[in-house]
């Protein structure tokens, strides 16, 4: 039996409700439709942590961030955790790697692909731009996000990464190959060619949750933070990174958020059609996900680093060769979860140090145990704005210093406890919007502490030193 390709679309800051399969079809994206046609649907995956650096090292190496160490954003990924292709070990795959990649150093090729596209700092994406004679803003010689999300379609990233992995795959079509093609888009800034693809009638009136009543004092400060950026911002920038101020400031946010998918949708087709040119369709697997969600204005809040579902629950599709028809898994599943899945897929036994189990299973039709899915946080760099009237300076570094575990029970319960501020206990059926924090009722003791029990329990399993 041949051995199956890998192809793995990653996305950059991606909500599930992005999606037609996930609920949402005002986004124009046929190619994912068409995809999610014939691929199973993880209707509720969460990440490991609601951050690039620590999901991406979960995702690339099975462990969890406090394991690895990349515990937030801009932490290289250690030499002594070895990433997918470095653990498959397998010279008859010709691994590559397209795109940002956020666990070290973005230009240099490494971690055992024997093919790497940059498209971060002064990278191959900088040169493919220099060479159509567009000129630098930033002193490096570099392009700033902002000069680049405002380039022309056909010079944007996704169609950069597009033209280098069809190319890849016409030069590769003999060999089994393994090539990781990761976007940028829809992360912010949220600005690009395609910001009036979608109108503002298809965005719909329902534009955020309502503020959750007890929130955490980073939460809060979060928000403070964002809605004075978005005042400097009128005055600054040609495009707001966060906006908070009125509803039609949050509907063109999201305007222009679905116009990134779309880029990121047209791309990903032009991949799926040379697949399909070259007769690979069939031998692929495909994988698309995302390292994150994003508020959108959600709980007045916008990018990730939250508990909440719009931060934490991401699209996770797998196509599996020769499958031509939709399944959907309705159990909460992790992306620990996800290499040693990706290892059982490519007929491989999951390596030593992950520390999830493989849903090859699932995917198969058969059934699992549900089981309870954690996530994590660790403090990670937070402007404060000097002055807040929230509360006093101490309480202000304290918060920012949080530490949080969460815990998304099968039966729908969402726990998160927190060492240095106030915990939350939703529940995701009755409550999906976690608009109304039950923790710290009489009524709800008896889930505090089952959910209690598994996050300590966890925390055991897997070394995780935190007190709660």
């Amino acid at each position: 039996m041949p051995k199956p390709n890998l192809v793995f679309f990653l996305t950059d800051q991606q909500r599930a409700d992005t999606m037609a399969c996930y609920g949402n079809d005002r986004v124009h994206a046929p190619n994912l439709n068409k995809l999610a046609a014939e691929s199973a649907i993880f209707e509720r995956a969460y990440v490991t942590q609601p951050l690039c650096t620590p999901s991406r090292a979960s995702l690339f190496t099975g462990t969890w961030p406090h394991t690895n160490g990349c515990i937030r954003n801009y932490i290289p990924l250690a030499r002594s955790s070895r990433t997918l292709t470095e653990l498959l070990g397998d010279e008859d795959y010709y691994p590559a790697y397209m795109g940002k990649w956020q666990l070290g150093d973005e230009i240099q090729r490494q971690r055992g692909f024997r093919e790497w596209v940059s498209t971060e700092g002064v990278s191959d994406y900088c040169r493919f731009l220099l060479e159509r004679g567009y000129v630098p803003d930033k002193p490096n010689g570099g392009f700033s996000k902002n000069a680049v999300s405002n380039l022309p379609f056909e010079v944007s990233k996704p169609v950069f990464l597009e033209q280098q992995a069809c190319r890849f795959i016409e030069e590769h079509q003999r060999d089994p190959f393994l090539l990781v093609v990761s976007y940028v888009e829809p992360h912010s800034p949220y600005n690009g060619p395609l910001n009036d693809e979608h109108s503002l009638a298809e965005i719909g009136s329902e534009t955020i949750a309502p503020p959750s009543s007890d929130l955490p004092l980073r939460y809060k400060l979060t928000q403070e933070w964002q809605r004075n950026e978005a005042m400097l911002d009128r005055d600054r920038l040609p495009m707001p990174y966060f906006f908070g101020i009125t509803p039609a400031e949050y509907r063109g946010i999201r305007q222009r958020y679905f116009g990134l998918i779309t880029m990121v949708d047209r791309s990903i087709g032009a991949v799926l059609a040379c697949l399909e040119r070259t007769g690979l369709i069939d031998r692929t697997v495909i994988v698309l996900t995302s390292d994150h969600g994003d508020m959108l204005g959600d709980h007045h809040l916008f990018g990730k680093e939250v508990m909440f579902e719009e931060a934490t629950r991401v699209p996770y599709l797998i196509r599996q060769p020769g499958q031509q028809r939709q399944l959907r898994i309705t159990q909460p599943v992790s992306h620990i979860d996800f290499l040693p899945t990706l290892f059982d897929l490519l007929n491989r036994p999951p390596p030593a140090q992950c520390q999830g189990q493989s849903k090859v299973a699932l995917l198969r039709g058969d059934t699992m145990a549900p089981e309870s899915v954690f996530m994590q946080w660790s403090p990670n760099r937070m402007k404060v704005l000097k002055g807040t009237r929230l509360a006093k300076r101490s309480a202000v570094k304290q918060a920012i210093n949080e530490s949080t575990r969460t815990v998304v029970l099968p039966d729908g319960w969402k726990l998160c406890l927190r060492d240095k501020d106030i915990n939350e206990l939703y529940h995701l059926h009755k409550d999906p919007a976690e608009a109304h924090n039950l923790y710290y009722l009489a009524d709800y003791k008896a889930i505090v502490k089952r959910g209690t029990a598994e996050i300590h329990q966890w925390q055991e399993k897997v070394s995780d030193r935190l007190k709660l």
